[in-house]
């Protein structure tokens, strides 16, 4: 085929992840690379019921086009959840979406312009990265900490850069594990008030929780409509139904139905008509709290793991829910180089580098747990350490120096 590709294909990094992934479902590879939920927690009888309730009751209607915001009975139970979480809004403040991973792309398309700035998170969710340079956004990364995004540094940034967007996961997050101190949300959604600025809050995984205490969104303090709410089914329901929502003002709403119209006209009716059916019944509040012991036995293991067979000079996070924690070894360690030959080893990560807008963190790995039974997790995180401590016994020389 002999074309043009467009300009802004130019900025969007290819993705390490998107090239094992294959590797990563063979049955011989002890994979810590997808941020996977657990297969088998999928409430398979649950959904099998609503199925054949929707099919059944409602017929060839739940297969017919439909709103472009979506079921209404599903936004109207949405809302209900939104205000047990501290975010006071209606149905007509939420647009159904086909997965978070939508609701990106039309924050993206309605909000920003080429050569905007985007401040994240550093390390960030890689695919945001991806998202944000498709409408060629440049991203500026914020320092964080243990308690998420550091408030306080971000007039500087600001003030320097005027970014149109913010982009925050505020619990267990994406890959790091750390989730933002209850002090900095307010501080947070003050923040964006005083200087105009949208926030994007992404929270796949703050239902996950298996430690502490649920915090409030940033949107529950959220006073001047400057903070954009994104949430999905896909980690506490099942990543096949492409459920998500986005939670904002009624300004907002409009140029985001716009670019919706424009994407798909509307996502899917019968997944949505599915949804609302098995949420409405309450038995989802017994199979997150079931995925929540099973993610937090699977993250003890790892970390068990990590306490025994990693060497001196890596540290890792302690998250209190979710799918991830973030590796950390020596300076000289390059993870993506290091890659090949973890999987020589039949064991995957995600290099660290994937995870920051300049390509920093070589020395860094996100590692999932979610997907793996314990025995398994314990099984890989030794081989992983054996490799770490055969990197280490070589002199500590850089490995893929020569990259």
């Amino acid at each position: 085929m002999k074309t043009t590709l467009a300009r802004r294909l130019e900025g969007i990094r290819p993705s390490t992840l998107n090239n094992i992934l294959g590797a990563s479902a063979r049955p011989d590879i002890i994979s810590f690379a997808g941020g996977l939920p657990a297969m088998e927690l999928f409430p398979m009888d649950g959904l099998r019921a609503a199925s054949e309730r929707v099919l059944s009751a409602q017929g060839p209607a739940a297969l017919q086009y439909s709103d472009t915001v979506g079921y209404r009975p599903l936004r109207e139970y949405l809302a209900e959840e939104m205000g047990r979480r501290g975010v006071a809004c209606t149905a007509d403040s939420i647009v159904l979406t086909s997965g978070a991973q939508q609701v990106l792309d039309l924050v993206s398309r309605a909000f920003l312009d080429p050569g905007d700035v985007v401040i994240t998170e550093a390390p960030s969710y890689l695919t945001a990265f991806r998202v944000f340079q498709a409408c060629e956004a440049r991203c500026v990364a914020a320092p964080t900490d243990e308690n998420g995004i550091i408030v306080e540094a971000l007039p500087e940034l600001i003030e320097r850069y005027h970014p149109k967007l913010l982009y925050t996961i505020p619990n267990f997050q994406n890959p790091s594990g750390v989730t933002l101190a209850a002090e900095r949300r307010p501080a947070l959604a003050a923040l964006a008030a005083r200087y105009g600025l949208l926030v994007l809050e992404d929270d796949p995984y703050g239902q996950l929780r298996y430690a502490g205490k649920h915090l409030p969104p940033v949107k529950a303090f959220d006073t001047a409509g400057q903070v954009m709410y994104m949430g999905t089914l896909s980690k506490t329901v099942a990543p096949g139904l492409r459920v998500g929502w986005i939670v904002t003002e009624p300004e907002a709403l409009t140029p985001l139905v716009v670019f919706k119209q424009v994407a798909d006209t509307m996502s899917g009716t019968l997944d949505q008509r599915i949804a609302y059916e098995y949420l409405r019944t309450g038995e989802n509040a017994a199979h997150v709290a079931r995925a929540c012991a099973v993610y937090k036995e699977r993250y003890e293991a790892m970390d068990g793991a990590l306490h025994e067979h990693m060497p001196a000079g890596f540290r890792w996070t302690k998250p209190e829910g979710g799918l991830f924690l973030w590796l950390t070894g020596p300076d000289d360690l390059d993870t993506g180089a290091l890659l090949p030959r973890a999987l020589e080893r039949k064991v995957l990560y995600v290099p660290g580098e994937d995870f920051f807008p300049d390509g920093s963190g070589r020395n860094c790995m996100r590692l999932s747990f979610s997907a793996c039974a314990p025995a398994r997790i314990c099984e890989g995180i030794a081989l992983l350490g054996a490799l770490c401590r055969d990197h280490a016994n070589q002199g500590r020389q850089p490995v893929g120096s020569g990259r």
